[in-house]
């Protein structure tokens, strides 16, 4: 259990509280095809498109487990460093709702494929926070119910009964709504990097099942409610903070907690009772008569061990240490693969920390401006490495490489030709750029003067030298003449 530290603790009107939290991330996997079933998981049919008769629950028909969604399963547990179970089994979860046609879900509850595993969750200061992960099991989806299509009745659409779902358990080792963003961040990355789950929030294939308790620092774990299908990492922390504040505030006015499930309402930023909190009894769990143990050979697992690719926290310390960039920046980059894929691609063979800043500041900037992703920018990894490259050779001036960026974006075509057909050439002629100096001082005495009394006034000049030459002269060069012309030593 993790020790109790005092910037987490939460002030209440007797005295100082800890909240725990722990949670399960229902991750749907990366397949063509659903668990039990070869109908379609595309997002977005027509509703009841995507429906076997296997998904539909008719008689007679059995399930057959998809082996592509078993090696997904094995590559999320590997890929947080989980124990993977050679045997383990299916069960039927039995309870009734109108968009589960079966009247129960095929599940794992005694034996999940995968065992305990850990994630190192990062924190904005630098700090990590190691999480355990309890479990992962493969479940099949529900469908889903639809309110407000008809004024008297709810529709039904099976489209996503069947899909195949990791549920990945955490321990409860979180403890503040802070750690558990951060922790559902750094989930969403993984399971991005190993190509098991495409982890979407929006299109509900990342959804997270909040459990929240409250209590005094170093006292037993209190008594949890669960916050059901929190679908957004923001909402998550927003719930979190409700959810703690209102157990405080029960338990000081001389309450108990409820072991409950509640929902997170998003428009009123507070979590609202759904029903008490079903135990594993009430689900009356058993092995699914209709499918065998399933059975894993280590020669497989060890062969989705070797395939694995290089992992966030492996990718961050390689960039610290192969590209000479700090642990924070690095961590910037490998929050999503594309944008790691993005840096690589740029800096390889370059000055990284110049080609890291064209990414974070100007790249990074306009993408978060114009809402898009690294995948659609208009400016591709190896056209920025171009302007990189012009920067590099002298050929353009670092301000002029920030106009030629604006150019790049609403222009296709190579870099270089971009600055030739612009005239964005630096001026390195040593004769032009001292005409410009002597015209800079020539117009302005009295600040010569001033320069020669406070040498560093020289940068003024610099800069009025700069803006005369449209920012085409080379920095460097103005900056040697202009001393030199004010008697400024260096």
């Amino acid at each position: 259990m993790r020790e109790t530290r005092a910037e987490n603790l939460i002030p209440g009107a007797t005295g100082d509280w800890e909240v725990v939290i722990g949670m399960e991330v229902h991750a749907q996997v990366t397949s063509e095809s659903k668990l039990f079933s070869g109908a379609s998981t595309a997002f977005g049919g027509a509703p009841n498109a995507h429906v076997s008769l296997v998904d539909a629950a008719m008689p007679g028909m059995l399930p057959v487990i998809n082996e592509a969604c078993v090696r997904q399963a094995v590559r999320t547990g590997l890929g947080l460093k989980a124990a993977i179970n050679l045997r383990s089994v299916f069960d039927r979860k039995n309870y009734f709702y109108p968009d589960l046609p079966q009247g129960y879900q095929i599940s794992q509850y005694k034996h999940p494929i995968v065992g305990e595993g850990e994630i190192l969750v990062d924190l904005p200061k630098g700090e990590q926070v190691r999480v355990g992960v309890e479990r992962i099991h493969l479940e099949q989806d529900a469908g889903k119910s639809l309110h407000d299509q008809h004024p008297t009745m709810s529709h039904v659409d099976l489209n996503r009964s069947g899909v195949a779902l990791m549920e990945i358990v955490s321990k409860p080792d979180l403890r503040s709504s802070e750690e558990a963003r951060a922790y559902l961040t750094k989930l969403r990355a993984i399971l991005r990097y190993l190509g098991t789950s495409d982890a979407d929030m929006e299109k509900g294939n990342l959804r997270a099942d909040v459990n929240v308790s409250v209590r005094r620092p170093g006292d037993p774990l209190g008594t949890r409610c669960e916050i059901k299908n929190v679908n957004s990492i923001r909402f998550a922390g927003q719930a979190i903070e409700y959810e703690a504040r209102r157990q405080i505030g029960i338990l000081e006015d001389g309450g108990t907690i409820s072991q409950e499930t509640r929902l997170f309402d998003a428009r009123a930023g507070e979590t609202r009772s759904m029903r008490s909190k079903e135990e594993a009894h009430d689900y009356r769990y058993f092995p699914d008569p209709d499918l065998l143990p399933l059975e894993l050979d280590p020669a497989d697992i060890e062969a989705i061990r070797a395939s694995l690719p290089e992992l966030p926290d492996e990718k961050r310390a390689r960039f610290v240490s192969d590209y000479g960039i700090s642990f924070y920046d690095a961590g910037v980059l490998v929050a999503e693969r594309a944008s790691a894929d993005f840096f690589e691609t740029v800096a390889r063979g370059r000055d990284a920390k110049q080609a890291l800043n064209f990414i974070v500041n100007e790249l990074f900037g306009r993408l978060n401006k114009e809402g898009l992703s690294i995948e659609e920018s208009p400016i591709s990894a190896e056209r920025l490495g171009g302007l990189v490259d012009l920067v590099a050779d002298g050929t353009i001036s670092g301000k002029i490489a920030k106009d030629l960026f604006d150019v790049m974006w609403t222009e296709a075509g190579d870099p270089r030709d971009l600055v030739e057909a612009r005239g964005l050439r630096q001026v390195t002629d040593t004769g032009a750029i001292e005409a410009a100096v002597d015209a800079v001082i020539a117009a302005n005495p009295d600040k010569v003067e001033q320069a020669r009394a406070k040498p560093s006034m020289a940068g003024w000049f610099v800069g009025q030298v700069m803006k005369s030459t449209g920012g085409k002269a080379n920095p460097q060069a103005v900056n040697v003449l202009v001393k030199a012309k004010l008697g400024i030593e260096e």
